[in-house]
């Protein structure tokens, strides 16, 4: 599903690149974990997927289900089923989630030429997804994350997610600042939209998230790169060992 070959990444007016020669494939219905240390480049890597600007691609190339994933904008990207769950989750005074959810929906389904969903329609898909996720249906009146804790907004984006169905699901860093509880719906949530024709990638620090969404493979990222691949037994390993060991392979 998605191949990414030598990828070489900068700040837009900056010399030196944050991605180095980066490679990686993750197949359809896999669901591959990246961990690594701070600033090397993790959450770069998400960003570039989602098209986010202030990026320049000085070499290599992204795949997306056999399409040159970095011609598109950002929106195409997300029609096509790119998704990104941010780290930090933004604010959006004024706009109630209903009305944010919905226009993000039958934009989607614009781009892609299909009909947009009617608003009983979406009601109904909205609150059966909502309470999958024990999303209460007052934080759906309220405007998009304001005033909402750290679980409430990670389960907003998790429901984003569960709304538009995209093909692959980039989490950034989804357990940063989640209790227990929230984390165990979040990752149910996003534990109940693994398919064969779905995969993720999931960004994290910790082992722990790993406990609840399995991953397939797991990478080790470091000095902008991948230096290791393994399987589920390679977080077990870097949150006995640390990331020190792998440092060294880049330079």
């Amino acid at each position: 599903m998605l191949e990414i070959k030598n990828l070489e990444v900068g700040i837009k007016g900056s010399s030196g690149n944050i991605l180095r020669g980066l490679n990686m494939s993750v197949p359809s219905g896999q669901v591959h974990a990246i961990m690594g240390p701070n600033g090397t480049g993790k959450s770069t890597l998400a960003n570039v997927l989602a098209g986010r600007e202030g990026y320049e691609i000085r070499e290599g190339s992204v795949q997306f289900e056999g399409e040159n994933l970095l011609e598109l904008s950002p929106e195409v990207r997300a029609a096509k089923g790119v998704f990104l769950s941010f780290q930090y989750p933004v604010e959006i005074p004024g706009v109630p989630a209903m009305t944010f959810l919905r226009a993000a929906l039958n934009s989607q389904n614009k781009i892609r030429g299909e009909d947009k969903l009617s608003a009983p329609d979406f009601l109904r898909l909205a609150r059966e997804k909502a309470a999958m996720l024990k999303v209460k249906p007052d934080m759906l009146k309220r405007a998009i994350n304001v005033g909402f804790s750290g679980g409430e907004k990670k389960r907003m984006e998790i429901l984003q997610m569960a709304i538009l169905e995209p093909k692959l699901m980039v989490l950034d860093e989804t357990d940063s600042g989640l209790d227990i509880d929230a984390l165990k719906i979040v990752a149910d949530g996003v534990n109940s939209m693994r398919s064969a024709k779905r995969s993720m990638i999931v960004i994290t620090h910790y082992q722990r998230l790993l406990d609840y969404i399995k991953p397939d493979m797991v990478h080790v990222m470091a000095g902008g790169a991948i230096v290791k691949s393994g399987g589920p037994e390679l977080a077990h390993e870097l949150e006995k060992n640390g990331y020190e060991q792998f440092t060294p392979a880049v330079a």
